[in-house]
């Protein structure tokens, strides 16, 4: 079965009777795919498009059109695993669009079939357009006694258990209505789906297209409890048969009348006088349609007066007083024509797809994430595949699975060296880095910043724009060659005078007389903070001792466990790194070990601290400074067995906390007594 048919040239009886062929065959494989197996391998927007044209075509030739043609059909096949359902008035589809000329030709139609004139303006109900599975909710007496999906519009499946399993629905109205059918949309909330697709790429699952196959999958589980798992909701959008009890006029009144009995409705609605307000709504929730919790596909424009909406009756499948205003689709199937892999700031090795390009929400895609290997591994993607491509927002286009395998078998692998340096690739977690984090050319302007930063080296002038023209024009490689700058070498820089040279050569020179965990820090080895830099010295001494460590000792001295470990040991295994390291002593930087070793006496050594508040003669950096250089240790969190907290003017939530511990805290009086002691 192909997976798309191009638009042809219909020229005579023949080549209509052969395309009318080809489009029905289509259109009930893809209907297979999507309501039977809950696995669409088209977009919405394409299975429209097939759908429009067999129309059209059906609509010129009628003597061809088929006993099985889909237009015939509201919905999906009915599944034989349920029991079937009848339901008392056909749940019809609507028609849908996705151009403001066609919503502008909707509302001419109505008109001259009513009989208005073309200035007159019709009042319009405005509803969001779900992304769910629709559903039918039977209540009796007010009793929920039977529930169904929309099947075939004709017959839908008893799904009375699953239905019960969601909190949205509830099992008995607020009044006693004789008899009512109430109908909706179920939907799987973004969070839920996104986490869903998660449990089910660790499991080796097939992951779903989008929210609205997972909800039609929960739906349609024979076990109930799964579906109580999937954390459904359900909005109403109208109702089928009921009893007199029920009055309204409007559409408006109706949705309201379904409120005050606990239905579920969504409160984005509005009425709009005339086609125009009605285009001004579908404008308004495009621009917020990222915000919200769920999936919605566009708008339904609806006549709002009930008289009207039953004068103007049905066409075929679809009401004739509604339609959806579609927003630009969001899915594509594309090629992955190549895997390019971009080395970030971090190190990490980024798998992209280069695609064969494809219009998804009026942007033409050519890229798309493809995450990491893992992601790559349990989606079996590979170059060749034929993918289903998702933009949302701002967010970079994603692949969000294989529609159609291409020629190469499994998925693609990741480098084990670095397309950027050469150097050896490791495994981080779920991510591949490259831990060559002093010299790689894609890393060096992320870790030259880090290392300048204040709470490292200290070097003051030396910023990110700064950085990005040193390295750009080629004065700087790697963190060693800042001590190598020579009076001189930034006179050509644009806002380099005589004077900002000095001034910044001379932060470089003060920089050299740093202590040792700061030293330490400023590397930017993987996972390697201002505290365990400080726990590393303490404990090592210096670089050589932290250099010969293994993995085991590394992990086990302080609790930090095996992962970062393996990244300290790492680091120090790149004959780079340590030419880097070598380069800066050569250059006069001459850490100083501030801190007491692991043993060494000392009245607060070893000795935990936290500071909140401000304090009078001491900056945050200096105090923390001056605890370690007595060998103390400086948390970020309160714990029970700190030893002391020193509170400061105005201290925060650490301070509450440290009262309900009942911790030792002390002013800045005895802070200053116990460092000098």
């Amino acid at each position: 079965m192909k997976l798309k048919i191009s638009q042809t040239q219909v020229k005579d009886d023949l080549a209509a009777k052969k395309r009318i062929d080809e489009l029905a065959d289509a259109i009930n494989y893809h209907n297979y795919r999507y309501y039977m197996l809950e696995d669409p391998i088209l977009s919405d927007y394409e299975f429209d498009k097939l759908v429009k044209e067999l129309a059209e075509l059906e609509r010129q030739y009628p003597q061809y059109v088929r006993e099985d043609s889909p237009s015939k059909r509201v919905g999906g096949a009915v599944s034989e695993k349920f029991t079937q359902v009848k339901h008392t008035i056909p749940m019809l589809s609507l028609d849908n669009t996705y151009s403001k000329e066609e919503i502008v030709e909707f509302d001419k139609k109505i008109k001259r079939f009513l009989n208005y004139d073309m200035d007159e303006n019709i009042e319009y109900e405005c509803e969001l357009k779900f992304d769910g599975l629709a559903i039918e909710l039977i209540y009796k007496n007010g009793i929920f006694i039977q529930g169904s999906t929309r099947g075939d519009g004709i017959t839908g499946e008893d799904v009375t258990m699953n239905l019960k399993t969601i909190k949205t629905i509830p099992l008995k109205l607020l009044k006693d209505i004789s008899y009512l059918e109430v109908r909706g949309e179920i939907l799987m909330d973004k969070e839920n789906f996104k986490k869903l697709n998660g449990e089910r790429l660790k499991e080796g699952l097939s992951l779903f297209a989008n929210p609205r196959n997972a909800a039609s999958g929960g739906i349609r589980q024979l076990d109930p409890k799964i579906t109580a798992q999937r954390n459904l909701i359900m909005f109403a959008y109208g109702i089928g048969e009921c009893s007199k009890e029920i009055n309204f006029k409007t559409q408006f009144e109706l949705m309201n009348l379904l409120k005050s009995l606990g239905i579920n409705i969504n409160k984005n609605m509005r009425i709009a006088n005339g086609i125009k307000g009605a285009v001004d709504f579908f404008d308004d929730i495009s621009r917020k349609r990222e915000s919200f919790p769920f999936e919605i596909d566009g708008v339904v424009i609806k006549v709002n007066d009930i008289s009207l909406q039953e004068k103007l009756g049905e066409i075929s499948k679809s009401p004739r007083w509604a339609t959806a205003y579609k927003f630009s689709a969001k899915q594509e199937v594309s090629v992955i024509l190549d895997i390019e892999v971009s080395v970030g700031r971090t190190g990490i090795l980024t798998p992209v797809a280069i695609l064969d390009p494809v219009n998804i929400g009026g942007v033409v895609v050519k890229r798309a994430t493809l995450h990491n290997q893992d992601e790559i591994d349990k989606k079996h993607i590979n170059i060749g595949d034929r993918v289903l491509v998702e933009r949302s927002g701002d967010v970079i286009p994603e692949v969000v699975k294989v529609v159609l395998k291409g020629k190469r078998s499994g998925a693609f692998n990741l480098p084990d060296k670095c397309p950027c340096c050469e150097s050896d690739v490791v495994i981080d977690g779920a991510a591949h880095r490259c831990m060559n984090e002093l010299s790689c050319p894609c890393q060096i302007k992320g870790a030259i910043v880090h290392f300048a930063s204040k709470r490292a080296m200290d070097i003051e002038g030396l910023g990110e724009k700064i950085v990005d023209r040193l390295v750009e024009i080629g004065l700087i490689k790697n963190v060693a060659d800042i001590y190598y700058l020579r009076p001189g070498d930034l006179s050509n820089l644009e806002g380099f005078g005589e004077k900002s040279e000095e001034n910044l050569l001379n932060s470089i020179e003060k920089s050299k007389n740093i202590s040792y965990d700061r030293f330490v820090y400023a590397l930017g080895i993987r996972h390697v903070g201002e505290h365990i830099a400080s726990l590393l010295v303490r404990y090592f001494g210096d670089i050589n001792g932290i250099k010969n460590a293994t993995i085991s000792i590394l992990s086990s001295k302080f609790g930090i466990g095996e992962e970062i470990g393996k990244s300290i040991y790492n680091f120090f295994r790149l004959e780079s790194n340590l030419h880097v390291i070598e380069r800066l002593f050569k250059a006069g930087v001459s850490p100083h070990a501030n801190i007491a070793k692991q043993g060494e006496s000392g009245l607060i050594a070893g000795k935990s601290f936290i500071l909140t508040g401000t304090l009078n003669d001491f900056t945050r950096d200096e105090a923390e400074n001056l605890i370690k250089e007595q060998g103390g240790i400086v948390e970020k969190t309160v714990k029970k067995n700190l030893d002391y907290v020193v509170a400061g003017f105005e201290p925060g939530s650490k301070y509450d906390k440290a009262l309900k511990l009942g911790l030792k805290i002390i002013n800045e009086d005895e802070f200053k007594s116990l460092i000098n002691k």
